[in-house]
């Protein structure tokens, strides 16, 4: 039980100025931890006591002294124990020290109050940051303050309050999915050695960093299995590309997707009119021939090649630049397949998106059916036996 005493050697202690303390010990009985928290009056000190000892009964007792800990210390650890791929860990540790420490680094987690959370928010918004953006940076935030939660530090998290920001909509526009006509003019024109990577979007719908990271071992008999990607940001001491894990996995995990026959046909007849190149114990698809070995196509790179490609296929805005990225030819996969009937929790997982939910708000204005089958229901429930066209 706590114990409510005064450390002084006063003889009237009951009118001494000095302060009350609470002594009592952690979850735990006898060998856990002892405290002491002191007061001004001993009315406070003994509800602080009778408190502590019903939270631990309850099993919700707050170590008030974890809570102690300056965000910017509490960030560390938190990313230490985080379980992530390099890259995606380079991407939280950006933020951490470019935006979340320079603001609340020197505060407390427990001092930290809805008002600052939302000025954060506020600020990075101010900074000219997309809402897309500004909420995956906050969600962030929210990981680490649910995690101090979890571990007793804090109470509640001053995240809860703090609603995302409403962005524009993250649906694709149709304007930039490009047509059949236009996919196989970008083919033809694209320079031999990358033809292969359009058909891996289009008809795989593999992310570009998933297509030139594209080995030998990944095919299998009617499907691809990744498990990797290229990227130049896999070390903070230079920008060489390299392999990854694939975005929202862990190295350990892998991505199947079904290819139909002319992509399997097509990778044979790559392997066989380029061969691979050794890069990391790998044979790799797409590494420069004329550089030798251990290196991989960047950015910049396949990037001359796409707009190459398309002004040379026509494939242009009226002011001559690019019509679409190398992105849209994922947008073409995902509506052809949805526009033929493949369920949408299937496109997802063959996209790779972290949820349905990312496939439902990019795609799901797609889904032709679903205007109809919306019309049929609600004439169906509200007038039944009346025709679709209803006269005035």
């Amino acid at each position: 039980m706590a114990k409510v005493l005064k450390k002084c050697d006063c003889r009237n202690q009951s009118r001494c100025s000095h302060l009350w303390t609470v002594r009592y010990r952690e979850p735990g009985g006898r060998s856990a931890r002892q405290r002491e928290k002191s007061f001004p009056t001993k009315r406070e000190a003994e509800d602080f006591g009778i408190k502590a000892e019903n939270d631990k009964r309850e099993g919700v007792y707050i170590d008030h002294q974890l809570g102690r800990i300056s965000l910017r210390k509490w960030a560390e650890e938190w990313l230490a124990q985080h379980q992530v791929n390099e890259s995606t860990r380079r991407n939280y540790q950006g933020f951490i020290s470019n935006h979340l420490e320079p603001a609340l680094g020197a505060r407390t987690i427990a001092g930290l109050t809805v008002s600052d959370v939302k000025k954060f928010q506020a600020s990075l918004a101010a900074d000219g940051l997309a809402a897309s953006t500004i909420n995956d940076r906050m969600n962030i935030l929210r990981a680490m303050m649910s995690a101090a939660v979890k571990e007793r530090r804090i109470p509640f998290s001053p995240c809860d309050d703090v609603p995302p920001l409403k962005g524009a909509d993250v649906a694709v526009d149709p304007d930039e999915i490009p047509t059949l006509a236009e996919v196989y003019a970008i083919a033809a024109a694209m320079s031999e050695q990358y033809r292969l990577t359009v058909w891996l979007q289009a008809g795989a719908g593999l992310r570009i960093s998933e297509a030139l990271g594209l080995t030998a071992d990944c095919q299998r008999d009617g499907f691809l299995r990744l498990r990797r990607q290229i990227s130049a940001k896999a070390n903070q001491s230079d920008c060489v590309t390299r392999f990854v894990p694939l975005k929202h996995r862990t190295t350990d995990e892998f991505r199947d997707v079904p290819i139909p026959p002319f992509l399997e046909q097509g990778i044979g007849n790559h392997l066989k009119r380029w061969g691979t190149v050794e890069i990391d114990g790998l044979e790799a698809l797409f590494a420069p021939r004329e550089r030798g070995k251990g290196k991989m196509p960047t950015a910049s790179t396949y990037g001359y090649h796409w707009s190459k490609a398309l002004k040379a296929a026509g494939v242009v805005k009226p002011d001559g630049k690019p019509k679409y990225t190398p992105h849209s030819l994922r947008h073409f996969f995902a509506s052809t397949a949805l526009a033929n009937g493949v369920p949408i929790h299937e496109v997802s997982r063959w996209l790779g998106h972290r949820n349905i939910k990312t496939t439902v708000d990019t795609y799901g204005h797609l889904v032709p059916e679903a205007w109809d089958r919306c019309r049929d229901v609600i004439q169906k429930a509200l007038h039944p036996g009346a025709p679709m066209a209803m006269a005035a």
